[in-house]
């Protein structure tokens, strides 16, 4: 059975009130699923979004160019002075997303994602 993203992206919301946002975005930039949490402070909005969405895809397809040496990419986290961003793989054509406060509990919710992302999707 294939993964509901919108109801895991939820499920990453609620597992760690770090978690600013969570989502899917697909390889054409676009968000698919998710979303981001109430009552948060928005630190990208409109194009700002689209262009780090872009960021990642980017990053992922350059390390892709090098799995064949590495192994395939199971998550990359970025983290910046306000902000952590983790993005986890799906399959060829989506990323899973997600924003947390600095010094959240990355590693948790990192193998959540993964815990529950389906067979099916890889």
């Amino acid at each position: 059975m294939a993964t509901n993203y919108d109801d895991l992206s939820q499920q990453v919301l609620d597992l760690d009130s770090d978690v600013r946002f969570a989502g899917v975005a697909n390889s054409k930039g676009e968000l698919v699923a998710g979303g981001q949490r109430d009552n948060v402070e928005e630190m990208l909005s409109g194009d700002d979004v689209k262009m780090s969405i872009h960021y990642a895809l980017q990053k992922r397809e350059l390390y892709t160019n090098l799995a064949y040496k590495i192994g395939a990419e199971k998550s990359s986290i970025t983290e910046y002075g306000k902000v952590t961003l983790i993005t986890i793989p799906i399959n060829s054509n989506e990323l899973f997303l997600i924003s947390t406060q600095p010094r959240a509990d990355y590693l948790k919710i990192i193998d959540f994602v993964h815990s529950h992302i389906s067979e099916e999707s890889k």
